[in-house]
């Protein structure tokens, strides 16, 4: 729910948004009521989809890795992406697509650089678990694992721009640039406001 809030707050009121790997529509539900979005969700499963349906919003199934071909370009403010970037098979695609369809995209994950997470490794000798990852390593929907840096240095290769970023704990947000470094290790989730 902290990724939400972040989320909401770099949102601009009556904004057009396309919601990918929305899931049942809980981000989606708080934009339409906090920032009067207008806009549509993208999910692959079937019964997130009748449940966002359910909550009245517009959206459709489909496989984000198969891209957005049905949308034009530049015809949403912001493309969403929420913690689905590291589930993707072809996140280099379904981040190219975001940007085509939309004039900003915001992208967050979990951070697998963060403190807790090393440490866990270091110490148990095994694949980490925590309230941000909570599956083992067998059923895990997460196949790309990336940290901070990774991004970064994707973006930079892509002349993608990084408008803002929000560094996220359980305990609180930051924003802004800070020591790579630092970020790396401290952040829990991470929040990219991205463009071309």
């Amino acid at each position: 729910m902290l990724n939400y809030n972040a989320i909401v707050k770099l949102v601009k009121e009556n904004s057009k948004i396309l919601d990918l790997g929305c899931g049942s529509g809980a981000l989606f539900k708080m934009l339409v009521d906090k920032k009067n979005v207008k806009g549509v969700g993208v999910e692959i499963d079937e019964n997130c989809v009748i449940e966002a349906l359910e909550k009245g919003l517009s959206v459709i199934q489909g496989d984000l890795d198969e891209g957005l071909k049905q949308f034009p370009d530049k015809s949403f403010d912001y493309a969403i992406l929420n913690q689905t970037l590291q589930s993707t098979n072809n996140p280099e695609l379904v981040i190219d697509e975001m940007l085509r369809v939309a004039k900003r995209s915001i992208v967050s994950f979990p951070n697998f650089a963060y403190w807790k997470v090393r440490f866990y490794l270091f110490f148990k000798g095994k694949m980490p678990k925590s309230k941000a990852l909570p599956y083992e390593w067998y059923n895990t929907p997460n196949i790309h694992l990336l940290t901070v840096n990774d991004f970064f240095e994707f973006c930079k290769k892509r002349n993608i721009k990084i408008e803002e970023s929000v560094y996220l704990t359980r305990k609180k947000a930051r924003s802004g640039i800070l020591i790579r470094t630092i970020t790396n290790f401290f952040s829990e989730e991470v929040v990219f406001v991205i463009s071309k």
